[in-house]
């Protein structure tokens, strides 16, 4: 079985000290394409670092985060635009809204991805959004902007059934992560009434391990379970979630 992680920073300087073990994870769990979220200006170079080891397995976006929307958002902005212009990219991402860590800034997130969603229309490419905490307010600007060029998926979806079915209404697709093996998680209630076909997987990683790792750095090598669950909640064979978020993720970004 083949896998895709559609969401890891695997730029991070924890996977440093043993990135060729991690590729033999790679290579063992059948990982074959990870994707790779910008960050902001800081976070390019490592990530074309990472690209240049292996081309066709890890695939770079280009985006501005909403936790690094600060003042000085626009330089940024600027350094995206220009990086977009200059060669291709799978998604713009990753981008969005989060009022969990800072709220000072959560205009200026608003007017950054109003202005990268366009971006993302201009380039015909998806967007990889982050939500956190803002799931709503993130859906009330998609569904003024929506129109046949835009595409793209909620990562790291954890929210509730009316949520899913406004972002399965708009065509995005939603990124399941580790969150499906916590307890509390919540997605055991949502995910049995949400088509599969709507669904992707990711770990996040370094963050958000799945169950048994919880608490740990998290790697694409975990995707296997975070399917198994996701096969366990929707009574699924692993075998057919596999199949079909693989090739959501490739009809979502491009074989």
């Amino acid at each position: 079985m083949n896998f895709i992680d559609t969401h890891a920073h695997l730029y991070d300087k924890k996977f440093k000290p043993d990135w060729n073990e991690l590729v033999d994870r790679l290579n063992d769990t059948g990982i074959e394409r990870v994707y790779l979220p910008n960050i902001d200006h800081a976070s390019i170079e490592p990530m074309f670092e990472i690209e240049a080891k292996d081309k066709e397995r890890f695939i770079p976006m280009m985006g501005l985060h909403p936790c690094s929307v600060k003042k000085d958002f626009e330089k940024e902005l600027y350094i995206v635009e220009e990086w977009l212009n200059k060669r291709k990219f799978s998604a713009v991402g990753e981008i969005g809204l989060d009022l969990y860590w800072d709220k000072s800034f959560f205009e200026q997130q608003k007017e950054a991805f109003e202005i990268q969603i366009n971006w993302a229309k201009k380039f015909n490419i998806p967007i990889a959004i982050h939500t956190r905490e803002s799931t709503d307010e993130a859906l009330d600007i998609l569904e003024n902007l929506k129109d046949d060029n835009l595409k793209g998926v909620f990562h790291c979806f954890g929210g509730t059934l009316e949520q899913a079915e406004r972002i399965q209404k708009l065509d995005f697709l939603m990124g399941i992560g580790g969150v499906v093996t916590y307890k509390n998680g919540g997605l055991d209630k949502v995910l049995p009434s949400v088509d599969l076909k709507y669904l992707i997987l990711e770990t996040d990683a370094p963050y958000l391990s799945p169950v048994p790792h919880r608490g740990k750095r998290n790697e694409s090598s975990y995707i296997p379970i975070i399917a198994k669950q996701i096969a366990e909640i929707k009574g699924l064979t692993i075998k057919e979630v596999a199949e079909k978020t693989t090739q959501n993720a490739k009809k979502l970004f491009g074989n």
